[in-house]
């Protein structure tokens, strides 16, 4: 049995950090868009690129939020007799500027790709020793964002100041070409860059590479998250859930413009169940992860596109006060799956405007009713229930009781906008360019909020049935809605 694990000071050091950097005016809030690796990784050309944001388009997943398509490695062809970056012609015989202008046209922001090494993973030409040519390159472009890999990297590593070293020269290229670009830098979590890439980058990755599996343990991920921040080897193919297990050490590190980053979504990629992967996404938004889609387009289901549009999950995730979720506790249960794995978690957080978020999450084999403490859900603001929180009346909003039905899903996949019209798709579909989550938020918009279901009292408890492998999340707000009182759910 693990003991519980309390993070008593996130919230003072979120705030505390704020004011201190950002190092551009991006990322106020974590990055949401669509990277082409985890489907197609080097089978990429600009055709895949126009389609995927036709069909992001279509599914009103750009008007959710998700605005940065990313494109990821293989789309070199080397370097010129001058030493500039060249696309490869065959994939993009349109060049790079003129994919980027299309992209632009559509509403959304373009991103690239390179690596701080010799090579990229791939083993194309890498941005190590030109990175100052390289982000002018990127600039002249149209490009907007970033994401800087840590392969053939010379053995500059081993220690966080080489690996500061050799990702703050990118920083200042792109910062000296005068364009806004986002830098999402990857490298895996080597060297702790949650210790110090806050004024160096926009996000940064905090784990070995995700693959589509809930629980999974793999070697080739040999850390599990029990070594707490000390992974020597980040490796690959790691689980959603041993990426959490990892990241719950050290998510107070991210903040407003420098985020930790999870690695891109699996959901739509037929990996998980619907449970999997509604869990996966609820904790990716709790704990302030960049949101990029990792799926095909072209193949997703009606209920991944609800998972993927639930406003009142994006709404954790873009709330303005940039606090993550906090896990108050895991235990080990003795229902373990074909694995060997079965563990529980609840996880609680600040929200903006004084609202409250709580997890509960079974990642046991069986379905089980599971119960978070008024105490637990606000430790943070004094113990063993000498909050004041813990004494007063919150309202109980379920994060998923809303989602999108299947068939209204459906018709926005099918293009058939008059039936998704007729199946009053407004009721369930937030549309981020025309009212920001921030101001959504503070309007008090119901589909952020989620439904309310009951109400929780001084000194009670929020008790649920959770399905395996699942998870139940709510906001809690202040009473006044004149619910009827009920403890269970």
């Amino acid at each position: 049995m693990y003991l519980p694990w309390l993070a008593t000071a996130s919230a003072a050091l979120s705030f505390s950090v704020h004011a201190l950097y950002p190092l551009n005016e991006l990322a106020k809030t974590p990055q949401m868009g669509w990277n082409n690796w985890n489907s197609f990784g080097c089978d990429v050309d600009e055709e895949l690129l126009i389609s995927a944001t036709e069909k992001i388009i279509q599914y009103g997943l750009r008007d959710a939020g998700y605005q940065y398509i990313v494109l990821d490695d293989c789309w070199s062809n080397g370097r010129s007799s001058n030493g500039t970056l060249q696309a490869n012609t065959t994939r993009f015989p349109s060049g790079m500027a003129e994919v980027a202008d299309r992209i632009h046209n559509e509403g959304f922001k373009f991103g690239m790709y390179s690596s701080a090494g010799t090579y990229t993973c791939a083993r194309y030409a890498g941005s190590l020793n030109y990175e100052h040519q390289d982000a002018q390159t990127f600039a002249g472009w149209g490009v907007d964002y970033l994401k800087y890999d840590n392969c053939y990297n010379e053995g500059q590593s081993g220690n966080p100041l080489i690996t500061y070293d050799r990702y703050k020269k990118m920083s200042d290229a792109l910062n000296s070409t005068g364009r806004q670009i986002l830098y999402s830098m990857c490298n895996w979590g080597e060297d702790y860059p949650w210790k110090w890439a806050q004024t160096v980058a926009n996000s940064w990755r905090m784990s070995g590479d995700i693959y589509d599996s809930f629980n999974r343990p793999d070697a080739r991920c040999p850390c599990t998250g029990n070594e707490e921040y000390n992974c020597a080897l980040p490796g690959f193919h790691c689980s959603a859930m041993n990426i959490l297990n990892k990241v719950s050490h050290y998510i107070d590190k991210g903040v407003p413009h420098a985020w930790n980053d999870l690695d891109a979504l699996e959901v739509g990629n037929g990996g998980m169940t619907d449970d999997e992967y509604k869990t996966h996404f609820t904790m990716w938004a709790a704990v302030k992860s960049a949101l990029l889609m990792g799926n095909d387009m072209g193949r997703l289901s009606a209920r991944d596109l609800s998972i993927l549009n639930n406003p009142a999950i994006i709404a954790l995730n873009q709330d303005p006060r940039g606090t993550s979720a906090v896990r108050v506790w895991r235990y080990d249960v003795d229902d373990v799956d074909r694995y060997g794995q079965g563990e529980i978690q609840m996880w609680s957080g600040q929200l903006s405007g004084g609202d409250y978020f709580v997890a509960l999450l079974n990642a046991g084999n069986s379905s089980r009713e599971m119960n978070a403490m008024a105490d637990d859900i606000f430790y943070d603001d004094g113990e063993e229930g000498t909050s004041e929180e813990s004494t007063m009346e919150w309202t109980i909003h379920d994060l998923w009781a809303n989602r999108m039905p299947e068939d209204v899903a459906q018709a926005l996949i099918d293009g058939n906008s008059t039936q998704a019209s007729s199946l009053n798709v407004t009721s369930y579909y937030f549309n981020a360019t025309e009212t920001s989550y921030e101001d959504g938020l503070a309007s008090n918009n119901t589909l952020l909020l989620g439904q309310p279901v009951g109400t929780l009292s001084a000194k009670v408890m929020i008790t649920a049935e959770v399905p395996r492998h699942g998870i139940m999340a709510y906001r809690l707000r202040l009473a006044g809605w004149g619910l009827r009182k009920r403890d269970e759910l």
